[in-house]
């Protein structure tokens, strides 16, 4: 009889020791959905400024706005389309990571259930086996009436037990089912996270186009353009000054301090998907002001929202927006030599990061005066741009 107290004992606390460590394995899982909740959080945020920016150009003020100033709000509310994008895409990443902590989850209860069952039974065959004549031949062996008094509490107690053991396999069916329906909500929510992707992809293609429009409007109509292209002209001459500003000042920097930026002194090609130069170095035929224009770097033609690389080790001293060259990023690569990339659809870096050549610093675009998704790539050495083809042999100029 000690055996039995033992026995039954030893199966209630291995019962309580798995309780606690499915505890454990749920009160694990509150972080991860902090997360996504900061996540839609930041979603909302973003489609606010959205429907800010929309308003915006349904306006009668932004009808009167300049073109060029129209393309920086469509510039803009690309940017945040993008940022949703982003945002959304991390949504699927820590919903992948609940629905695996949840199937984990599912599963210990599966386990925990599976062991209950099996002790059902394993009291099912007990009673069955023994039933009531084993009760009543405990009983009878009493010597003395506190004796008997014991073995009834014994027996009410294992009656008890027994009852627990089915409530307990119960609650754990229970438990297990409910685990299943928490992944599948996951998953639901997860879907529609992913079609919120999509419809972003789309607009995003439209606000694309629309801000195409823009620049192709005034690329056929120059003449009734004239007061934005005097405009553009004189945006794009404060971000050239500013440019040279900056890099006169990283010279001087560099001669005072006698130091200089880390790099490899080569140059790597700018994009990973394309060898094509739709646009050389030097005097050109501009696509928007129709007219001949100094061209300060080479263009390459390349897919929106594919990988710019840094071509060389260095620093990072411009990561900005302006209205000539859209989102744009320069590198110091010390000695006199810096390298910009310009019209990306998002830039990946900010000023002070230190990078890698071949590093990914930004995606394609045709933000700012741009007639479509290329790179914009210049280098300049002593302070003045030279030919970026110079340094490459395998490219193909597009005729």
């Amino acid at each position: 009889m000690n055996k039995t107290i033992i026995r039954i004992i030893a199966i209630i606390l291995a019962l309580v020791l798995l309780g606690g460590i499915i505890l454990s394995a749920i009160s694990a899982l509150a972080v991860t959905q902090a997360e996504i909740d900061e996540l839609k959080r930041q979603k909302d945020t973003i489609t606010k400024k959205q429907a800010e920016i929309q308003a915006e150009i349904n306006s009668l003020q932004y009808e009167q706005l300049s073109a060029i100033s129209k393309k920086e709000v469509l510039d803009e509310q690309i940017s945040l389309t993008e940022q949703k994008i982003d945002v959304l895409n991390q949504q699927i990443v820590e919903y992948e990571a609940l629905i695996a902590q949840k199937k984990k989850e599912a599963e210990e209860y599966q386990k925990k259930q599976d062991e209950r069952f099996e002790l059902y039974k394993e009291r099912i065959r007990t009673m069955e086996e023994n039933g009531t004549i084993s009760y009543c031949a405990i009983l009878f062996e009493a010597k003395t009436f506190s004796d008997l008094i014991s073995r009834v509490d014994f027996i009410s107690e294992i009656m008890r037990y027994d009852e627990r053991v089915y409530n307990d396999y119960l609650k754990s069916k229970q438990d297990t089912l409910a685990a299943k329906e928490r992944i599948e909500t996951e998953k639901r929510a997860q879907e529609e996270v992913r079609q919120s992707v999509e419809d972003e992809k789309v607009v995003l293609q439209q606000q694309v186009a629309e801000a195409q429009k823009v620049i192709a409007e005034i690329e056929n109509n120059i003449g009734k353009y004239r007061e934005q292209y005097d405009e553009m002209e004189r945006r794009e001459k404060e971000t050239q000054d500013e440019i040279e500003r900056l890099i006169a000042d990283l010279q001087k920097q560099e001669k005072i301090s006698g130091t200089t930026v880390k790099s490899t002194g080569t140059y790597i090609w700018p994009s990973e998907s394309s060898k094509t130069v739709t646009s050389e170095f030097g005097t050109r035929w501009h696509p928007v002001y129709q007219m001949y224009k100094t061209h300060t770097g080479v263009d390459i033609g390349a897919d929106y929202g594919t990988n710019i690389l840094a071509s060389d080790s260095g620093t990072v001293v411009t990561s900005t927006y302006s209205s000539s060259y859209g989102n744009y990023v320069m590198i110091n690569h010390g000695g006199g030599r810096t390298t910009l990339y310009a019209h990306m659809s998002k830039r990946l870096v900010s000023v002070g990061d230190s990078v890698s050549q071949g590093d990914v610093i930004g995606l394609v675009g045709s933000t700012g005066v741009s007639t479509g998704n290329h790179i914009h790539f210049e280098v300049t050495e002593d302070g003045t741009r030279v030919n970026p083809l110079k340094y490459f042999t395998d490219y193909v100029i597009k005729e």
